[in-house]
């Protein structure tokens, strides 16, 4: 596979080595170029002309981010962000007194806060323990956790699993096809935070038993902040009361004097208001160009090749790389080490871009990388006083 690595589409590199794209990515540019031109039909037709690329935009997304997932565009809708496809999850499923949601104990808050609001209708939030990652670093850092935990925890009352794919901090990647096969075998709804995956790992909802999947637009998938993704399965929309309601619910559409409940029967149901459609727009543009065009099998391929180049060049004594075995490796490459924080800062003085989160450095490099700069990157990582 040639993958396009030029600064043409991606003029982040003629500033620095961006290797943070667990955080906010850099816009591809052909998407920003998008943006831009339906901005400019806005600025001088307004309504007019502008609407005509409403909903042909909206149902190009739509498609391609369905491709992506190997499902129905029926199956996905255009959100702001994570949080608020898990709220919709969260406050309207129908909890009963005494029911269980289980989660890990450092989960991102995207996939936490709206479990713990469940609390109040008197379910209970029960956390899979963390176990560290290396035997040689603080226990207290975020690592992983086993199927044999999560098994634990599982009672006649469980209704919702609800876990990240990737882990935030450490990197750790679940097993989603086989805590699918625990959760259809249960009778349990498979609930996913994909924001750290999706656009850098294959994910097949539909093949691993996941009922509602929500992923941010601007972190592996390289669009604008402000656009998520949203998928879920008919059976699991069923079950789902409103939570946000408007016009683009229901069916009718643009009839607003027309004030029957008709809400659609697809995805579209979770669109209640009118969508970003720039952003949608731009997320479009990087989904038809880069992630479907060529594939993300190859894609996460040369994540994981650009990885192994870095710790191959890496010798700093006191940065401990977290390398999970292959079935639960992802898009980040965790460090361990001492003041991470500060260690971010310096490293971005002298242009590489590595955040820090939860006591790791994150080394989050995606396809358009190059292997000089893995390099380079590791080497500004070993000069790193001790």
């Amino acid at each position: 596979m040639t993958f396009n690595k030029s600064e043409t589409r991606f003029p982040s590199k003629a500033h620095h080595i961006y290797l943070a794209h667990c955080g906010i990515s850099p816009l591809y540019a052909p998407a920003a170029k998008r943006a831009s031109e339906l901005l400019t039909e806005q600025s001088l037709h307004g309504g007019g002309h502008f609407m005509d690329f409403y909903n042909p935009e909206l149902d190009g997304f739509k498609e391609q981010a369905a491709l992506l997932l190997q499902t129905s565009a029926d199956h996905i809708a255009a959100v702001r962000n994570t949080s608020e496809a898990l709220s919709m999850v969260a406050n309207g499923y129908p909890f009963q007194s005494g029911d269980e949601i289980i989660t890990f104990t450092h989960e991102y808050p995207a996939n936490f806060y709206p479990w713990v609001i469940q609390e109040l209708k008197g379910v209970s939030l029960k956390l899979i323990p963390n176990r560290p990652a290396r035997a040689d670093i603080d226990p207290g850092l975020v690592g992983w956790f086993s199927m044999e935990d999560l098994e634990e925890l599982i009672t006649p009352r469980t209704r919702i699993i609800a876990l990240s794919h990737v882990q935030f901090t450490s990197g750790f990647a679940a097993d989603l096809q086989a805590i699918g096969a625990l959760c259809k075998e249960r009778g349990i709804d498979f609930i996913v935070d994909a924001a750290q995956s999706l656009g850098s790992m294959p994910l097949c909802p539909e093949e691993w038993n996941i009922s509602a999947l929500a992923s941010a637009g601007w972190k592996w998938l390289l669009g604008p902040m402000g656009i998520g993704v949203f998928y879920t399965s008919p059976a699991f929309r069923d079950k789902l009361g409103p939570v946000q309601v408007g016009a683009e619910t229901m069916t009718q559409g643009f009839d607003y004097l027309d004030h029957r409940w008709t809400p659609h029967t697809t995805a579209k149901r979770f669109e209640y208001s009118t969508s970003t459609i720039t952003h949608v727009a731009a997320l479009n543009t990087c989904l038809r160009e880069v992630h479907n065009y060529y594939g993300i099998g190859p894609i996460f391929g040369e994540i994981l090749r650009l990885q192994d180049i870095f710790l191959a060049h890496l010798n700093h004594p006191e940065i401990k790389p977290i390398v999970f075995e292959a079935p639960n490796r992802s898009g980040i490459l965790s460090l361990a080490c001492p003041h991470p924080g500060k260690k971010s800062h310096i490293l971005a003085e002298k242009g590489v871009a590595i955040t820090a989160r939860g006591g790791f450095l994150r080394v989050a490099p995606h396809f358009y990388n190059t292997e000089e700069e893995m390099v380079r990157a590791a080497n500004a990582v070993n000069e790193l006083e001790e």
